[in-house]
């Protein structure tokens, strides 16, 4: 077993722990729990900022949502490179179909934006995990998300980015009717995945840190359960989980979040906000300055009010003052819109995300060309291309272990092949450009095929295109030929005719 799970040892282990930390920081930041991931400066702030109303506004949600909008927002198509009937392609389309791959890979991307990692599990089993008899829910390969937090991948000594085995543990409560989760008993599951086979095995489980809501944030490893431990061999070249990075070093597994790097701007925007907003709350309810005599006395002739409570006090003066709200500079305002503005436009900026991409400012796209837009998308275009680097190599893993199993289990007899995937660009398309430029392109010039351009324009599979061109060609008019002979025939005969009147007038 690794060294991650043995007696005495913590759980999470500590090289682990800054990686989960980061993961439940960046989720609450995606969800708008803002104040709980910076209430850690709470100490700095002096007594009256510390009374300020928190106001945030969850940029980090646009943040990760357009990269996985522009990822995963069409479907990708999963092609065998063979035809539409072949085994090997109604394979990928009921793996993809069963599997709702469309959502997985959705949310996979989402998730991915705000951990940095993202783990598939390819597994046999039933949809319902035994709950249904086989006869009703029959088993299957089965494409899953993992949680990034029960994973815990082992490299190779020489090579810190070359993972040798994927760990997934989970902490398991067995009820027991204790009440206090200090009392409960507790079990670590770990599935050891390796090329070509799993190894079970359990521990026990002693929680250490436990925070007030009763979440158990740290525990320590007990003795292990031998009689839980076993192995299978899966058939398989690969281990059963796929990790796909949001974006990588050379030097390590882990992945690059899209979050962590901007917290500090993320932070200033929203203390900027709250600032901003209890400036205004004073402006609607602020003091006001009166001469002196204005306000009621007693008998004894001292002023009957609070200034605390009322908000007005007199002013003493060599000339008349005016009664007036006493407020802060309207510049001092506006300054501090201009600053939140600054930061909003750096945040965006250092993000990749265009303007365009959000429809700030002037950034409307009425009468301009989808090449246009496509230019001005320039930075997040190629922010999504890093990132689907890593999604088809992680895809074309996941489908290639999928058919490993199939043919494994006997569910299909075909071929495993590493399939092609296309991804869209989730941009709108101008579909008058588009024809303009095909018909430019197939107006005499062998520079692009007919068949390619029904597919392009269409999103076609080639056996469509096939059967859109036998359509056409049985609707083309079926007239005879004419032959061009006939047209010189009339020509001869016009001659003959003329030649005669010549002669007459000679």
């Amino acid at each position: 077993m690794h060294r991650l799970f043995k007696k005495g040892e913590f759980f999470p282990h500590p090289d682990h722990e800054e990686r989960i930390n980061r993961y439940k920081q960046n989720r609450k930041l995606f969800l708008g729990e803002h104040k709980d991931v910076f209430n850690k400066h709470g100490y700095k702030l002096k007594h009256n900022q510390k009374n300020l109303l928190y106001l945030s506004v969850n940029l980090a949600s646009i943040i990760c949502k357009k990269s996985s909008d522009f990822l995963f927002s069409e479907s990708p198509t999963v092609s065998a490179g063979r035809g539409d009937n072949s085994k090997e392609q109604q394979a990928l389309d009921r793996l993809t179909e069963d599997n709702h791959m469309n959502i997985t890979n959705y949310e996979s991307a989402l998730a991915n934006a705000y951990r940095g990692d993202s783990f598939y599990k390819v597994r046999i089993g039933q949809e319902m995990h035994g709950e249904l008899p086989p006869e009703i829910d029959p088993y299957k390969v089965i494409i899953e998300a993992q949680n990034a937090e029960y994973v815990f991948p082992e490299t190779f000594p020489s090579d810190d980015n070359k993972v040798r085995a994927y760990h997934v543990a989970v902490p398991e409560r067995i009820d027991d009717g204790a009440e206090m989760p200090e009392d409960g008993k507790y079990v670590l599951n770990v599935e050891s995945h390796y090329a070509g086979r799993i190894e079970y095995s359990q521990f026990q489980l002693i929680p250490i840190e436990i925070e007030p809501d009763g979440e158990i944030t740290t525990y320590k490893i007990g003795y292990e359960y031998t009689d839980q431990r076993h192995a299978i061999a899966t058939g398989v070249n690969y281990p059963l989980i796929v990790h796909v990075a949001n974006t990588a070093l050379d030097d390590s597994w882990q992945g690059i979040d899209d979050l962590t790097e901007h917290k500090p701007i993320l932070d200033e925007i929203n203390n900027r906000l709250s600032q901003i907003s209890e400036i205004l709350d004073q402006h609607a309810d602020a003091p006001i300055i009166v001469p002196t005599g204005t306000l009621r006395e007693d008998a004894n002739g001292n002023l009957v009010y609070n200034v605390a409570q009322e908000k007005v006090f007199e002013v003493d003066g060599k000339e008349d003052v005016l009664p007036q709200y006493v407020t802060n500079s309207n510049a001092m305002v506006e300054h501090a819109f201009t600053e939140l503005e600054k930061l909003i436009d750096l945040l965006f900026t250092v993000t990749e995300i265009p303007s365009v991409a959000l429809g700030r400012n002037d950034s409307g796209t009425s009468g301009s060309s989808g090449l246009s837009i496509k230019f001005r998308m320039n930075s997040l275009i190629s922010k999504i291309n890093r990132k689907r680097q890593y999604y088809d190599k992680g895809l074309k893993r996941v489908y290639v272990i999928a058919q490993m199993l199939e043919n494994a289990i006997g569910i299909d007899n075909y071929q495993v092949s590493v399939p092609k995937i296309k991804f869209k660009d989730g941009l709108p398309k101008d579909e008058m450009e588009q024809a303009n430029i095909y018909a430019v392109r197939t107006g005499g010039k062998p520079t692009l095929s007919q068949k390619t351009a029904i597919r392009e324009l269409d999103d076609l599979t080639e056996e469509q295109v096939e059967q859109e061109l036998e359509r056409m060609e049985d609707e083309e008019p079926d007239d005879e030929p004419v032959d061009g002979s006939i047209f010189n025939e009339e020509e001869e005969i016009e001659g003959e005719e003329e030649a005669p009147e010549e002669d007459a007038e000679e």
